[in-house]
C-alpha cells in the first residue's frame, strides 16, 4: 500500500459526475435534460397514456443550451433520463485576447482565461468584443454544463461594483 506522499492531491476535484439521473415523468418544461449527450433546456413535454405494453411515454422537445439546436426524444415515464448539472456564474470581464479567449475574474479575485468568445448566437462574440472596446466595465454570465463553459450574457457593471 502506498504512502500519502505517493499521491497528488493538488487538484481538488471531487470527481463529481456531469449528469445525474431523474425519472423522465418528473422532468418539466424549463428544466434541463440530456438528449443524445447534449445538455438541453426542455421547451415542451407531452405524456401519452399507457398502451398495450404498459408504459406511459414522455415526448420531450428541448433546445441545446450551447448551440440552440432543437432535439426530440421519447422516454417511458418510469425510466430514468440524464439531467446535466448546470451552473451559471457571474464574472467581471478583464480582457479579450486576439485569439478569442477572454480573461475573467470572479468576486473572490480568482482569474480564468480558458473561456472562448461564443460562436452562438451569431455575432454575439463580436458584440462582446465591441462592448469591451468602449472601455466600460462589463460582467458576463458563464454557463457550465457537462465540462463545457460558454458566455451566455453580458451586462454593464455599475461603477460601485467595479471598484
Amino acid at each position: 500500500m502506498g504512502d500519502v506522499e505517493d499521491y497528488d492531491f493538488s487538484t481538488g476535484d471531487a470527481g463529481a459526475s456531469h449528469v445525474f439521473n431523474m425519472e423522465a415523468g418528473q422532468i418539466r418544461v424549463g428544466g434541463y435534460m440530456c438528449i443524445k449527450d447534449h445538455p438541453c433546456k426542455v421547451s415542451a413535454v407531452s405524456t401519452s397514456k399507457t398502451g398495450k405494453h404498459g408504459h406511459a411515454k414522455c415526448n420531450f422537445t428541448a433546445i441545446d443550451i450551447f448551440t440552440g439546436k432543437k432535439y426530440e426524444d421519447i422516454i417511458p415515464s418510469t425510466h430514468t433520463a440524464h439531467v446535466p448539472n448546470v451552473v451559471r456564474k457571474e464574472y467581471s470581464l478583464v480582457d479579450i485576447s486576439e485569439d478569442g479567449f477572454v480573461s475573467l475574474m470572479d468576486e473572490e479575485g480568482n482569474c480564468r482565461e480558458d473561456v472562448k468568445l461564443p460562436d452562438f448566437p451569431d455575432n454575439f462574440g463580436r458584440e462582446i468584443r465591441l462592448a469591451f472596446e468602449t472601455g466600460k466595465p462589463f460582467a458576463v454570465s458563464v454557463l457550465n454544463a457537462m465540462g463545457h463553459d460558454q458566455i451566455i450574457a453580458i451586462k454593464e457593471e455599475s461603477e460601485a461594483a467595479a471598484k
